[in-house]
């Protein structure tokens, strides 16, 4: 396990520093389109741009890879990444930030296939969970204290901004200077979304209604917080307890659904996750009970990625699992570009519990149509059902390839070397 991460360490430091980044910028300039007077709902939209960014950068960025190779695309894209988030403060407009995220959102979907083939291309059949579950952790805990580093500044000022292009550019250093070669590489195929609505259709409509879950709590999460009447210092912690949450029930409920029938899981799992959210609408909690919301909410939201896409390997054979998973990041995608926008014009035009009311419509949606999918299909045999795999929210096609299906036969030669990578 040590000398698995110990290979690795360069990557990881690197992920671990977007995160820091991401998760500070997602909930910053939430609050800062507030302060400027963006109205909820072009806020909303202003958020949505990042995810049709990383929705089109998870479907081309590989395709660029595999032309350009691993380092030039990596610099090309923490580059416009760091000088993006500086753009922002330098003029307040919608059009153009929506313009601003969609560039940081294609540039992430990019930094994220590169870093996730590499550290893929770092492991072997061995060690390949375990590098996952390190990622896994590395990538939620980035995003949980990126939220805490609100409070190193004034979100009025330019000092975060700057603090987050420095830990975009300082990503760059490690993978920069590792003495390992960038690896062959080859994009993954997605399944197609029909084809795969058959082979899943629980596991196509739940990412979907996960996308559009997770899109609204990271689109807008702040966004609810502030105009809730919570401090900069609160918003910040209430947006930490939700990753926080995931990163604490994430492996207990993957461990549940392999010991029983994973359709039954994801319902149990998604109808909690409406109930805590239809309390954060419905009754007259303090501070500290929203952020026992926050934490519950998060713990049963952010796993029902991975579920989703363990429901789905359960109907595959090993050798269609990395394009199936990586149809699934487009279907959430999909969903991620829905939710910030609808929800925000809900709360503009009822009133700010309308954040928890929608998320808990989407999750009651899942639930409901889990259980009626337990009336059309018997449940896969136990013993034919794979192992939880712990993915990450944010992941690109490519991180499936560090699950099931990723592993490949360790004698079979290597691909021909992008001449590119030089």
């Amino acid at each position: 396990m040590l000398s698995a991460v110990a290979a690795a360490w360069a990557l990881l430091l690197g992920i671990g520093l977007m995160m820091l980044g991401n998760g500070l910028q997602g909930t910053l300039l939430g609050i800062r389109a507030l302060m400027e007077g963006f109205s909820t709902p072009v806020t909303g939209l202003v958020m949505t741009g990042y995810y049709i960014g990383f929705l089109a950068g998870s479907v081309l960025a590989p395709r660029i890879v595999e032309r350009v190779g691993h380092i030039r695309v990596f610099a090309a894209l923490a580059a416009i990444a760091s000088a993006a988030v500086l753009l922002h403060p330098l003029y307040i407009d919608p059009w153009f930030w929506g313009a601003m995220r969609l560039a940081t959102g294609f540039s992430y979907a990019g930094l994220y296939v590169v870093a996730e083939s590499w550290l893929n291309d770092r492991a072997t059949n061995e060690t390949r969970g375990k590098i996952l579950s390190v990622y896994m952790i590395v990538m939620l805990s980035g995003l949980a204290l990126g939220q805490l580093l609100l409070n190193f500044g004034d979100p009025g000022g330019f000092d975060l901004f700057i603090l987050i292009s420095v830990l975009v550019s300082l990503a760059l250093v490690p993978i920069s200077l590792t003495a390992a070669s960038a690896p062959d590489f080859q994009a993954p195929t997605p399944v197609g979304l029909l084809e795969l609505y058959r082979i899943s259709p629980l596991g196509v409509l739940g990412g979907l209604g996960v996308g559009i879950s997770q899109g609204t709590v990271f689109g807008i999460g702040a966004v609810y917080a502030r105009i809730s009447g919570m401090s900069t210092a609160e918003t910040s912690l209430f947006m930490a307890l939700i990753v926080i949450g995931g990163i604490v029930l994430q492996w207990p409920i993957g461990w549940l659904s392999d010991i029983f029938d994973r359709r039954r899981v994801i319902a149990v799992v998604t109808f909690i996750a409406a109930a805590t959210a239809i309390a954060g609408a419905l009754l007259p909690l303090p501070l500290w009970g929203v952020m026992v919301v926050a934490l519950i909410f998060g713990g049963v939201n952010l796993p029902m990625y991975s579920l989703c896409g363990a429901h789905i390997n359960d109907h595959l054979a090993p050798a269609q699992m990395v394009g199936a998973s990586s149809g699934l990041v487009l279907v959430t995608g999909l969903g991620a570009v829905v939710g910030p926008g609808i929800a925000s014009a809900a709360m503009a035009y009822t009133a700010p519990a309308a954040f928890f009311w929608w998320l808990a419509a989407i999750h009651a949606a899942i639930g409901v149509f889990a259980i009626w999918r337990m009336t059309r299909r018997a449940p896969v045999p136990m013993d034919e059902q794979g192992a939880f795999v712990a993915m990450p929210p944010r992941a690109s096609p490519m991180a499936a390839a560090m699950g099931p299906g990723g592993e490949y036969p360790e004698d079979v030669p290597a691909a021909p070397r992008n001449p590119a990578e030089g």
